[in-house]
């Protein structure tokens, strides 16, 4: 059983939530003020393997948009999907962008409960756990943007 709960941990961390371990700065961007009382917000871009767009959003709209949904009033305090509205629209690097806003910087690095939450969720998790596998096996790309407003109204020219 601890074995089995340690592998869903795991694999969970995997999909969903390993970019909370992950450290949010990227050199020449600014850093995250962490503990700062303003929400956050992070895309996150999806390129899906061209003849599956259909089943990718139907497998994240399956398994992992009620796991986002259950966190929406507590770490999390909005969420959208979106889709180019044209084939090749602009830039085709990417096929399905989500949008979370986080309550702070706090909730945007905490670790989040999505094991905790598939398995009140979902009763058979291993098809679960199988569906969430084959939803990235049809990815062929996957990337995250966290985000630091820039507040033109006061922010201090660095230039003459």
């Amino acid at each position: 059983m601890l074995r089995r709960f340690v592998y869903v941990v795991f694999v969970l961390a995997l999909i969903g939530g390993a970019d909370w371990f992950l450290p949010t700065a990227r050199a020449g961007a600014p850093a995250l003020q962490e503990g700062q009382g303003a929400e956050r917000t992070v895309w996150y871009f999806y390129r899906v393997k061209w003849g599956y767009q259909n089943e990718f959003v139907d497998l994240y709209q399956k398994n992992h948009y009620p796991v986002l949904k259950a966190q929406l009033g507590d770490r999390v305090v909005d969420f959208k999907a979106y889709v180019p509205s044209y084939h090749g629209d602009g830039r085709s690097d990417w096929t399905f962008a989500t949008v979370m806003t986080f309550r702070d910087g706090d909730a945007l690095l905490a670790p989040a409960n999505d094991a905790e939450i598939a398995r009140g969720l979902f009763p058979d998790l291993d098809v679960f756990l199988a569906e969430e596998q084959r939803r990235f096996e049809i990815v062929d790309a996957h990337w995250d943007v966290p985000l630091t407003e820039v507040d033109l109204e006061t922010r201090i020219p660095a230039g003459p």
